[in-house]
Formats: structure tokens, sequence, C-alpha cells
């Protein structure tokens, strides 16, 4: 079973039974279980809501040295989408 975050602010995390999923809805959300768990996969939505971004995670991990197994994107934000993946592939992979 993979231990997994889903970050997004709006939709839940998908259902399946090799995955458990830990929900965080806000980029300080996010930072905090990533402090507190080593995860497999990291799943970014670029848009948290009002200002807040995952693009804060995103930094917070390159920053701090932290990385997961796999890390995906799945907002629907195509200039966001083209931010995380960059900065995903340079820095965390």
């Amino acid at each position: 079973m993979n231990f997994n975050l889903w970050i997004d602010d709006l939709r839940s995390p998908p259902e399946t039974d090799e995955d458990f999923w830990l929900w965080a809805k806000t980029s300080e959300e996010a930072i905090h279980l990533i402090r507190s768990h080593d995860f497999d996969v990291i799943s970014f939505d670029h848009d948290l809501g009002g200002e807040d971004t995952s693009r804060e995670v995103v930094r917070w991990m390159i920053m701090n040295g932290f990385k997961a197994r796999e890390h995906r994107v799945h907002s629907a934000n195509p200039v966001g989408v083209e931010w995380l993946e960059g900065m995903i592939d340079m820095y965390l992979r």
C-alpha cells in the first residue's frame, strides 16, 4: 500500500485499494504533512483557493530537500501545470 499526499482544495483524492491518501487543502497543511511523513506519491493541484497555490509547497520542498518517490500534477490550470512540472522536473526528480 502506498502512503500518499493529495494537495487540492476542492477535489477529493482517488479511492483505490492500493493507495492511502492524506488530503491537504492549503499549502500550509501540505507543508505540515510533508514535514511529518514520508510519502510515496505527492499529487499537486495548482490553485488552492484565494491567493494560495501549491507553488509554495514545491518551493519549500526544494529549499528543504524534501522529495517523494513520485510527484504528480493533477491541476486544470495550464500555466500552473507548466510551472509545477518544470520545477519538479528540474529540482525534485
